[in-house]
């Protein structure tokens, strides 16, 4: 029997909308769309502080095993910090999503696995180049799959253990980690978590249209 959680706007549940302190309505990726109004991004800066109870996003109290994270960013040139964390009741960050000139996708399960020096790497994809970038990570067994600007990129090994849990007792937080210096700083929009790791194959397909 599988669990299926909805899909999670992550914007929406930190309320972005009401533009909390260092965040701000922008310019999204595309300036025309046919048929649609424009996007609209949120430029967050150093000021932000950003967080909910991850209970906020998964009511049920489950973080699927298997799930896709989308995201829209225009990071600052040059950055590398941590646009998502997840940490449980103990303060341990059990999820991260870093972005910038390498991005790291931090994952640790319940056993402590897999260890840091083994996070995926993602040396080849550079999102800190001050364009715009779609991009897509896909979680699947025991693989980390990263898409951008509707292209598969790269697939690293994720040595994570058996039915590996993420405990959703904790916080989530935007922007940063719990004392890290660095912080986001840039436009995003469209920040998305799902269950179905096939969204990250499907999402190219919502390529923006000028």
């Amino acid at each position: 029997m599988s669990l299926q959680t909805p899909p999670v706007d992550v914007l929406k549940v930190l309320d972005f909308h009401s533009s909390p302190q260092g965040v701000r309505k922008a310019p999204g990726l595309c300036a025309v769309r046919r048929g649609s109004k424009p996007d609209v991004a949120f430029r967050v800066d150093k000021t932000a502080q950003i967080s909910a109870p991850t209970r906020q996003l998964f009511p049920g109290g489950v973080f699927p095993e298997d799930f896709s994270i989308l995201f829209t960013v225009k990071p600052k040139v040059g950055l590398q910090s941590f646009l998502l964390s997840v940490y449980n009741q103990q303060g341990i960050q059990q999820l991260g999503v870093e972005v910038g000139r390498a991005p790291v996708f931090l994952y640790e399960d319940q056993s402590g696995k897999p260890a840091p020096e083994e996070y995926p790497l993602f040396r080849s994809v550079n999102l800190a180049d001050g364009k715009w970038h779609r991009v897509a990570i896909s979680v699947e067994k025991k693989t980390v799959t990263i898409f951008v600007d509707c292209k598969k990129k790269v697939t690293r090994p994720l040595a994570r253990g058996d039915r590996a849990v993420i405990n959703t007792e904790g916080i989530t937080v935007f922007g940063t980690r719990i004392l890290d210096e660095e912080v986001f700083e840039g436009p995003c929009f469209g920040g998305g978590d799902g269950a179905d790791p096939g969204q990250a194959l499907v999402y190219p397909e919502s390529c923006c249209e000028s």
